[in-house]
């Protein structure tokens, strides 16, 4: 059998040690520990290249009805895609060496029955939700880090996350929404940088 890094071994000793009390309270527990968003992320690719490291997605989910009620209503809600290049450290916490966010509002308008997504400072109408949706779901060599921000010879892991920012909703809406798992759309995921050709 391979000798294991470091770093793994630590790494399942402590899921091991966190594992044990779920293990203890049953089944019921471990299934509750799933992620029920509803959101799936379908494809997540970090690559190398002359301009820095590129990251892809594409992530599939469709509104909870709370949603889209309060869209239709016209309250705007914000999605968010964070990426943050760390690099491993077996011996203390891993370091960030880059951080890197998009921002999509998405917001209706009843006057018109037009779908408005706005990123960056610009913004782009749609007659259906769906062609909305599809502009965030997708994103192909998105720049998240400088060349010089990794090293060739050491390990590196980027963190992916998406969600609907709660935290951009009026006032009103975030007070009520804290045992509400319908406004709970997220996903995170962590994945290797591949090494340098």
């Amino acid at each position: 059998m391979p000798q294991m890094r470091r770093r793994e071994l630590l790494h399942r000793s402590a899921s091991a040690l966190l594992a044990m009390p779920l293990a203890s309270a049953g089944r019921s527990a471990l299934a509750d520990a799933g992620n029920d968003t509803g959101l799936v992320l379908t494809r997540l690719a970090v690559q190398r290249a002359e301009e820095g490291l590129l990251l892809s997605y594409d992530v599939r989910f469709d509104l909870p009805d709370d949603i889209e009620s309060a869209l239709s209503k016209g309250v705007a809600v914000t999605f968010v895609a964070r990426a943050e290049l760390l690099r491993v450290r077996w011996y203390w916490l891993d370091q960030t060496r880059a951080r890197a966010v998009r921002r999509w509002r998405l917001a209706y308008q009843p006057l018109t029955r037009q779908w408005r997504v706005s990123f960056d400072g610009l913004s782009r109408q749609y007659t259906q939700l769906s062609d909305a949706l599809d502009v965030l779901r997708r994103t192909n060599r998105w720049r998240i880090a400088e060349p010089t921000a990794y090293a060739s010879d050491q390990d590196h892991e980027v963190v992916f996350r998406f969600m609907l920012d709660p935290n951009e909703l009026p006032r009103p809406l975030q007070i009520g929404l804290g045992g509400q798992t319908d406004w709970n759309v997220a996903v995170e995921r962590r994945v290797p940088v591949p090494s340098a050709p």
